[in-house]
């Protein structure tokens, strides 16, 4: 995203950019998909840009901006081609608006027929010869109102279809931060999410006085079986193993892709002894089934995982926790493989296995 669009929406611009994309998104029948949205938000944020200007050109030869239109237009100037996160809390922020005036005007219409029942009320007790004035002025204003309620009426349904196009762009939004926090490979969390996730988790462990454990997991002899048998075998056995330890890196533990043929495990408020009993669940399930070529049935032998573990020290940051835990991956790798080691308080970060 360009940098003067990523500017705007972290100021209180968001506000009028993201409703003015959907307001023109809507006058020009386009619906308010992700790839739209973005597309639209640096339409109104630039409008003296390349993409701008295209598209009031195809506007004003009466182009309708369908979704194939809409996919090439990002494809050529918004190269990634995705929404980022600043675009995802701009929608965040408007939802949070729209109920906010949502609210308001409920209980607008509930004053309003409150009012409108205490003047018929008035009405009603004003009698004798010399109410009729006040009378005729009671009657006036109940009118006023009665019709103030209809236009109120006709406002909240206007405003509820806003708020159901906004709440199904949201769940586009939602899938798109899902999908950006999720390796594709393996279907476990990626990088992303698990740096997020251990510092949250670091966070709630400092502030709950307890502690935490970190497990980082790698494939033994990856390299030279990937060159062995191909890629397509490597990547086999990485959602095998990956589906082991997601099964035992469920929540409320975190399971993620670290990286290449790595993986690693956030156990929340559980301990280091905690920890070595799932990594030797793992570590032994995974060496038990022998893996064999789906196309051929071939033999492909047994896949062994090392693993390093490290229990939080209070207030350790998480540069630290990860450098242990890596050290006590690598001192498993130098002992000989497939076996878990725990990291030593004060380890130093050794050279990688060869």
């Amino acid at each position: 995203m360009n940098a003067d669009v990523q500017t705007a929406l972290r100021s209180t611009r968001s506000y009028d950019l993201a409703r003015k994309a959907l307001e023109v998104m809507e006058a020009n029948h386009v619906w308010p998909t992700v790839r739209n949205f973005d597309l639209w938000v640096h339409y109104v944020a630039e409008k003296e840009s390349p993409l701008a200007q295209e598209i009031d050109r195809l506007l004003a030869a009466g182009e309708p901006i369908t979704e194939t239109l809409g996919a090439e237009l990002a494809a050529q100037f918004l190269p990634e081609a995705r929404l980022n996160t600043d675009v995802l809390e701009a929608g965040d922020v408007l939802s949070k608006e729209l109920q906010s005036v949502t609210t308001a005007i409920e209980n607008a219409q509930r004053s309003s027929e409150e009012y409108g029942q205490e003047l018929a009320t008035a009405s009603e007790k004003l009698e004798g010869e010399h109410a009729g004035p006040v009378k005729d002025v009671v009657q006036g204003l109940t009118a006023a109102t009665k019709k103030a309620q209809v236009e109120t009426a006709v406002l909240e349904g206007q405003l509820a279809e806003t708020t159901a196009e906004l709440g199904r762009l949201r769940e586009s939004l939602d899938q798109v931060r899902r999908d950006a926090m999720t390796d594709g490979l393996t279907n476990l969390a990626n990088r992303k999410a698990f740096d997020e996730c251990l510092e949250s988790t670091c966070e709630k462990a400092d502030l709950a006085g307890g502690g935490m454990t970190l497990a980082i997991i790698d494939i033994d002899h990856f390299k030279g079986f990937n060159d062995a048998w191909g890629h397509q075998i490597g990547d086999q056995v990485l959602r095998y193993v990956a589906s082991v330890i997601g099964r035992m890196g469920a929540a409320p533990r975190m399971a993620a892709r670290y990286g290449g043929e790595e993986f690693a495990i956030i156990f929340p408020a559980e301990s280091g002894r905690a920890a070595l009993t799932v990594l030797e669940e793992i570590r032994e399930e995974v060496s038990s089934r022998s893996l064999k070529r789906r196309s051929t049935n071939e033999d492909l032998g047994a896949i062994t995982v090392s693993a390093g573990y490290a229990e939080r020290l209070a207030g350790e940051s998480t540069m630290s926790l990860v450098e242990r835990a890596d050290a006590a991956l690598y001192a498993s790798k130098h002992a000989g493989r497939n076996r878990t080691t725990a990291a030593q308080p004060m380890a130093a970060v050794t050279t990688a296995a060869a």
